[in-house]
């Protein structure tokens, strides 16, 4: 089932969205070679929770910290500890914010120092992909329509759509339905209404789309070794449109 949030629920999660937001904004001021992930677990986890919030990941099915951090070839759900990031690394941040009792969710993927000209195309593509599925978001829209766009617009520039890992709803749950694959065939799948809000992420390859797990049961690694990017926010449905939930103003 497919929950709408009322006015009041969309007011938490504005601020839960707000506090994942800022959290990526004073994260990427300190991302540069030299750094370990596991401080930038430190910076997010003591953020979050001077908000009056606390992370969504941190316990949630046994993950054991505050955001995932996954660096190159890693796809999702990283491990943040003592690796140090290099110059021409890309990293993702993964951030969730719960606030009484509702959640924010957004991912972004970052540029250590100078990457290479293959990298930032990566970059460019999967953050352009997740705008081209956001600017179809408005009431009856099929859900499916938003994943062939995304699917289309990586495609055609020569990357693969991750296909094991979805976007999904969100709201006092960390997810919820419905399942949001960044493929699929247009005008079908569940329409939109307003009041539904959804965490859309493309993930992308650079060379195949096919991923595995490593040993710690959660770390997600392209199988190839290509690099990786992942780029998502939350938003809600509204009576014209939408409204981002994990971006901020200014």
């Amino acid at each position: 089932m497919i929950i709408c949030k009322s006015e009041s629920e969309l007011g938490f999660m504005r601020e839960a969205g707000r506090i994942v937001a800022e959290t990526h904004r004073l994260i990427a001021q300190s991302i540069e070679p030299g750094i370990t992930t596991g401080e930038l677990d430190q910076i997010a986890d003591k953020f979050i929770r001077s908000q009056n919030a606390v992370p969504s990941f941190k316990g949630y099915n046994g993950f054991p910290y505050s955001i995932c951090a996954s660096v190159n070839e890693e796809l999702v759900h990283g491990f943040p500890g003592k690796r140090k990031l290099n110059e021409g690394d890309i990293i993702t941040l993964d951030i969730g914010a719960e606030y009484r009792g509702y959640h924010g969710d957004s991912a972004w993927t970052y540029p250590v120092g100078t990457i290479s000209d293959e990298a930032k195309r990566l970059l460019d593509v999967t953050e352009g992909s997740l705008y081209a599925g956001l600017a179809l978001v408005k009431p009856d829209v099929r859900l499916y329509t938003i994943s062939h766009a995304i699917q289309q617009f990586i495609e055609d520039a020569g990357f693969s759509v991750v296909r094991e890992y979805v976007g999904h709803g969100i709201g006092t749950e960390l997810h919820e339905e419905p399942q949001i694959p960044n493929y699929g065939t247009p005008d079908r799948g569940p329409r939109l209404k307003p009041g539904m809000v959804l965490a859309i992420e493309p993930m992308v390859n650079a060379g195949t789309r096919y991923v595995r797990t490593l040993e710690d049961d959660w770390t997600v690694v392209t199988v190839d070794g290509s690099l990786c990017a992942h780029f998502e926010h939350t938003v809600a449905v509204t009576a014209d449109g939408l409204e981002i939930l994990t971006k901020l103003d200014a």
